[in-house]
Formats: C-alpha cells, sequence, structure tokens
C-alpha cells in the first residue's frame, strides 16, 4: 500500500468510524509480560537440565551392577525432577495466557495495516493452539500474516517488501521440535523398567529441555520483533494521517 492510500485509508476511518473490536492498540504492555514470563520458563528449563543431569548420573550409577549408593540420593533425586517438572508446567501456563492475549491483539492490529493479507479469522489466532493437527501449523501461518502486515517502511519512509522471516520459521520449527520430543520421552520413561531405560527416557527429557529452552529464547525476540515493528508502522501512519493530502 502506497502512501497516499495510507492516507486516504486514515481519513475514511477518521470519517466513518471504526469498530473498537478493530482499532489499533500497543502491544508493548502485553509484550513486556509475555517476556518476563518467557524468561521465567528459560529459567525453569535451565533448572530441569540441572536436576535432570544429576539425577540421569545417579541412574547410570544405579545400572552398574556394582553400585552400592544410596536408594535415598536416587529417591531425592527423582523427587526433585518431578517437582522442577511441575514449575516448567506452572511457567509455561502463566507465560502461555499474555502471550496468547499479545498474538491475538497482534493479529487484530495486523488487520488494521493490512485486512486483505490475513487468511484466517482473529478467533484462529487463539482457538489454532488447542485444535488438534491444525495446531501444528495454523498459528504459523496466523504469525506468517502479522509479520507480513506488520513490515514497517524503510528509513526514507517507503513502503518496503516483506522482511526476512528466518526469525519465525526457526521458532517454529523448535517449537515443534519441543513439542514432538516432550512426548517421545514421556513414553519412554512410561514405559521404562531398569535403571538402563530411566536414565535413557531422562535423556530424552533433557534434549526436550534444551530445545524448549531455545524455543523460549526465540519467542522472546519473535515478541519483541513483532511488537517494535507494529509500533514502528503505526507511528508512520499517524504520522501520515496527519500531514495534509
Amino acid at each position: 500500500m502506497t502512501d497516499e492510500e495510507l492516507r486516504t485509508v486514515e481519513r475514511i476511518r477518521r470519517e466513518q468510524g471504526e469498530s473498537p473490536y478493530l482499532r489499533w492498540q500497543s502491544t508493548r504492555t502485553l509484550a513486556t509480560v509475555t517476556v518476563a514470563l518467557l524468561g521465567v520458563v528459560v529459567a525453569s528449563d535451565l533448572f530441569a537440565i540441572l536436576a535432570g543431569s544429576r539425577f540421569a548420573g545417579l541412574l547410570k550409577e544405579g545400572a552398574d551392577s556394582s553400585w552400592y549408593g544410596s536408594t535415598g540420593a536416587l529417591e531425592s533425586a527423582e523427587s526433585l525432577y518431578f517437582a522442577v517438572g511441575v514449575v516448567q508446567f506452572a511457567a509455561m501456563v502463566a507465560a502461555g495466557i499474555p502471550f496468547l492475549m499479545w498474538f491475538h491483539r497482534s493479529r487484530l492490529n495486523a488487520e488494521t495495516f493490512d485486512a486483505a493479507s490475513q487468511r484466517m479469522r482473529p478467533g484462529w489466532a487463539i482457538g489454532g493452539w488447542f485444535v488438534p493437527v491444525v495446531n501444528l501449523w495454523f498459528p504459523k501461518k496466523i504469525a506468517n500474516d502479522i509479520w507480513d502486515a506488520s513490515t514497517p517502511p524503510g528509513p526514507d519512509g517507503a513502503v518496503r517488501e516483506r522482511l526476512p522471516g528466518g526469525l519465525l520459521n526457526c521458532w517454529w520449527l523448535l517449537w515443534l521440535l519441543t513439542w514432538a520430543s516432550g512426548r517421545f520421552a514421556s513414553r519412554r520413561y512410561a514405559d521404562a523398567q531398569t535403571f538402563e531405560e530411566l536414565g535413557s527416557a531422562v535423556s530424552s527429557y533433557l534434549f526436550a529441555d534444551g530445545v524448549d529452552l531455545l524455543a523460549a529464547v526465540l519467542a522472546i525476540l519473535v515478541v519483541r520483533r513483532i511488537t517494535a515493528m507494529q509500533h514502528a508502522l503505526q507511528e508512520h501512519r499517524v504520522a501520515l494521517a496527519a500531514t495534509p493530502v
């Protein structure tokens, strides 16, 4: 959309009024809360890796027939690891709530920028995460549309092409890998019968925790980047609307 078209759209919206539902709103507060809680997710993943490594080490010793270590130490390590898992889950839920609110609001903002480029209805920005099967690609599809519509102008004020979406792609791939590796580790742990099998299952969990940590870090970058893009574009629109035609 050219600067002239943007001015026309803003003028029509001012004259006709605009639904509060589709009015642009700042997402900075939601982004700040989301980033802070995703930081807690990163910390809980790191704690889980440390606790899991200790637990896996004791299990490895237990698999050795010549081991005479304390079963109390093993039980303590297992209890700690499960407790950390509860903390991880709580941190994920706590971060997920503001993230979904931010994602939905960002989708609505994207519609005020370029409604034609939004392929999914706003409700899918939340529902798409919970519907089986489609949750493997619907949220990423919506994120791509948000990214496209939120591309800010260049330094000279000219409208530019879509920014590279490598950050989005890496974040989504890690998110899918976290989901798949977590399910795989859970099945291995449930089926484990020996110290060796338990140790292998915990190692699988350690891999999943490491991937989740990286996915959370990239999620922080995605939230910050899209928020900055939308605010830069909105500032440009406001400036254009204030400029006499």
